[in-house]
């Protein structure tokens, strides 16, 4: 039952990489990489309604400073007055929140489709899926203790060092895509050793690229909200988690997910460069004081020239 509930999001998921894949050739990188285009770009109004949001919580910050100096320990008249605020000032808590609840299952969407492509890009039948992990299973009992089977039984046909009843089938379905990043086959995995001169491989370099992407990011992002936010603490150790984070990623899963995670941090991270330029704080804070200001303004007129606003009404 659950693995059908996670069907219903990764077939089609699936569909469009495989559909994508074929739109350029059978490119398999091309496909993730425009892929996370459309995702980022169908997110875009959520990444702007939480910097909206973000910036109104920064810009009634004071308000919320003086109901707690107003109310002390009295928490549920600080909550109250608090909830009070943020309706008056139409902001909501949770603004922040739902872009991630929404962002977290595609992204993890992706992942599944990625680890699993035999099924759901190759399109291959199950009960053959089961027979093609089994032998590779038998044949190669180390490699198949890290979980991420299905690329690696792509490869080992590739290769010739597997063979099953119905072998021929997938070999057809995987025929029609490449996996193939500039020499780097995308269903191996990245496997790491501290020899780094004699132990050294190309498909390291997809972690490498993620970690890079991550931590292009995470420098650009920081001085645009130094920039734009003076105020704003710096969090030097805060940049680097991300992009340690997605090397370990980049050596623990296949080289496709680690190129998946790559372009979601560039492309992700690009767009939020922008989000934050176009929609940041003192541009949005300055943005609401002209318009309270107006607002100011058109009712000191109908004080001062009520005939005026009456005939105009």
């Amino acid at each position: 039952r659950n693995e059908a509930m996670f069907d219903i999001l990764l077939k089609p998921l699936g569909w469009i990489l495989q559909q994508l894949s074929l739109l350029f050739g059978g490119n398999f990188a091309a496909s993730v990489f425009v892929f996370t285009i459309l995702v980022n770009a169908i997110l875009i109004p959520l990444n702007i309604k939480t910097q909206k949001s973000s910036v109104g919580q920064m810009r009634i910050r004071p308000k919320l400073e003086a109901l707690k100096k107003k109310y002390g320990d009295d928490r549920q008249k600080m909550a109250m007055e608090q909830q009070r605020l943020m309706k008056e000032e139409g902001i909501s808590m949770s603004g922040g929140c739902l872009p991630l609840l929404i962002r977290m299952p595609i992204m993890l969407g992706i992942y599944g489709v990625i680890l699993s492509p035999l099924k759901y890009i190759a399109g291959v039948a199950p009960d053959v899926i089961t027979t093609a992990t089994e032998s590779f299973k038998t044949a190669f009992p180390a490699a198949a203790q890290n979980g991420y089977i299905e690329p690696q039984v792509i490869n080992a046909i590739k290769e010739g060092t597997i063979n099953f009843p119905g072998i021929e089938s997938v070999r057809d379905s995987i025929s029609q895509i490449d996996f193939n990043f500039f020499g780097i086959d995308l269903t191996s995995k990245p496997e790491f050793n501290i020899d780094v001169i004699n132990h050294f491989n190309i498909n390291w370099f997809i972690p490498i690229l993620a970690f890079a992407a991550a931590m292009l990011t995470s420098i650009v992002t920081m001085r645009i909200q130094k920039k734009t936010n003076p105020d704003a603490p710096s969090m030097p150790g805060l940049m680097l988690a991300m992009p340690l984070v997605s090397l370990f990623i980049g050596f623990t899963v296949s080289c496709a997910a680690g190129f998946y995670w790559a372009c979601s941090s560039l492309i992700s991270g690009g767009i939020q460069i922008c989000v934050q330029y176009f929609y940041g704080p003192n541009k949005m804070i300055a943005h609401e004081q002209s318009k309270e200001l107006l607002k100011r303004y058109a009712e000191e007129q109908k004080i001062k020239y009520p005939a005026v606003a009456e005939t105009k009404n």
